[in-house]
């Protein structure tokens, strides 16, 4: 049973419309449990060649916390303009609560149950930063300007940085990477708890 149970959660979120969203898996839970929330669905589709993005979102409610459960398959190019459109009108919104907050969802592979990570907060901008140094994750690489970092040298690395020198980074991420690795690194840059309040967010 329990077997069943890991591989739905794992596998899939699946909707009224019987489509299912095949979630990111990663190691660590950021946030158990979301309660008061709208489901918010991007499936996976194509057509001939191309690769499409179906957004579901008939049951959002700009009152309460949103869930975006979004296929780890699909390119973050494809997904990142639609998150932005969300927050919009969210945002937007005459009913929307401030205190309310948006998540991406994921599978804890470890725990073997859902998870959720915030970005409410977060600005995602579609553009290369003009100025500043740029800390650049593509799939399973870590790139400060350009010179690749482990995992725990990256760690180090921002740890060693003082609060002038971490205003001016910027975090990015690989526009042609899959959603499933940026939620990877997502997590990973959530868990590193990063002190600043600059929220942008760079996709290129």
């Amino acid at each position: 049973m329990k077997n069943i149970v890991y591989v739905f959660l794992v596998l899939a979120l699946v909707s009224c419309s019987n489509k299912e969203v095949l979630l990111p898996q990663v190691d660590r839970t950021i946030v158990a449990t979301v309660e008061d929330h709208s489901p918010i669905y991007m499936f996976f589709e194509t057509k001939e060649k191309d690769t499409l993005v179906d957004l579901n979102r008939k049951n959002s409610i700009s009152s309460t916390n949103w869930i975006f459960n979004i296929d780890k398959r699909l390119p973050l190019k494809l997904v990142i303009p639609e998150v932005i459109k969300m927050q919009a009108k969210k945002s937007g919104s005459m009913h929307n609560n401030a205190e309310s907050q948006n998540y991406f969802s994921y599978s804890d592979s470890i725990h073997k149950k859902l998870a959720f990570v915030p970005f409410t907060k977060v600005i995602y901008k579609l553009e290369k930063p003009k100025s500043g140094v740029n800390i650049y994750f593509s799939k399973n690489r870590i790139l400060v300007d350009s010179i690749e970092f482990t995992k725990e040298k990256f760690e180090e690395y921002i740890e060693n940085l003082t609060i002038e020198d971490l205003y001016k980074c910027n975090f990015c991420f690989d526009k042609k990477d899959s959603y499933g690795n940026f939620v990877k690194n997502y997590v990973f840059v959530t868990t590193l708890e990063v002190k600043r309040t600059q929220t942008d967010t760079y996709i290129y």
